[in-house]
């Protein structure tokens, strides 16, 4: 078999790769010889690059130093800052699909520029010039979009916030904050808490608030509930939801608010809203 892969020009074997994924490219290329010289064309990782990749690179806040399409490729697959660091874009590996990430600068916050209400400030722990963090108000409203024209086609996405909440936050979780993702008459409506990790905390505000805690639920809207979740670089993430990208251009409008309760709130950190590729199957496939 390999004699005759061999025999294969190595131009057909580039091509042929080209059709493939960038998963399938980097397994083929421990097939043969021929295929290993054949997975470094740049006929085949131009495939497994968007379409606007020249454009993106123009927009990078640092120049990325790449001699060939593989490395560009690999490169993009690190989270890079474009458009003056209000963005951040990657590439994931197994596929190629495109993920973006919105900065809190690049959203819509009710009130961000109101110092008294929310405060901006640059922290380590962000890939981000500037956070957002909550100091103190009674409406909370973050919004964003963005368009499936520089999405991947054809692919599934989830919506996420991330977040920190600080240890001084109070009143995030008095009512359920609600959650939508929207892209033209399709509609993903969720709702969350945002709690605290001080489970005593929690507890006490159970203890006192209960009555008026459930009469403040009542005036959500109902929706699948979601829970936060740990990222592995630091912050937290909540699903806002998740929708279709087809070959159609369309805007995808996504939010977080809790508008119904009235009380102060705070202590609330925002990095940004990141859209990224789902793979249920995967998932199935690594139980």
């Amino acid at each position: 078999m390999e004699g005759f892969i061999d025999m294969l020009p190595e131009e057909c074997v580039s091509t042929i790769l080209s059709f493939t994924c960038p998963t399938d490219t980097f397994r083929s290329s421990m097939v043969s010889s021929i295929f290993h010289s054949a997975a470094e064309s740049d006929v085949v990782w131009e495939r497994f690059l968007p379409d606007d990749y020249k454009d993106v690179v123009s927009r990078l806040v640092t120049p990325l130093a790449f001699t060939t399409k593989k490395e560009l490729f690999l490169c993009l697959c690190n989270p890079v800052l474009i458009d003056g660091g209000r963005k951040s874009f990657k590439l994931e590996k197994l596929f190629g699909k495109i993920s973006y990430m919105l900065s809190a600068r690049e959203l819509s916050i009710t009130w961000g520029n109101d110092p008294m209400q929310w405060s901006w400030k640059s922290i380590p722990q962000s890939r981000f010039p500037e956070v957002a963090e909550l100091r103190t108000t009674c409406w909370l409203e973050i919004r964003g979009k963005i368009n499936t024209q520089i999405l991947s086609p054809m692919t599934r996405y989830g919506v996420y916030l991330i977040m920190k909440i600080s240890n001084r936050a109070y009143g995030l979780d008095s009512i359920p904050s609600e959650m939508l993702v929207e892209v033209g008459n399709k509609v993903c409506n969720g709702m969350t808490h945002l709690r605290h990790e001080d489970g005593k905390k929690q507890q006490m505000e159970c203890l006192f608030y209960r009555n008026r805690t459930e009469v403040l639920r009542k005036r959500v809207i109902e929706g699948t509930e979601r829970f936060l979740s740990e990222r592995e670089d630091g912050w937290m993430e909540i699903e806002l939801g998740e929708f279709f990208s087809s070959e159609a251009y369309e805007e995808v409008k996504m939010s977080l608010m809790e508008v119904k309760g009235y009380q102060l709130k705070g202590g609330l950190i925002i990095e940004g809203i990141e859209v990224r590729p789902i793979y249920r199957f995967m998932k199935e496939c690594l139980r």
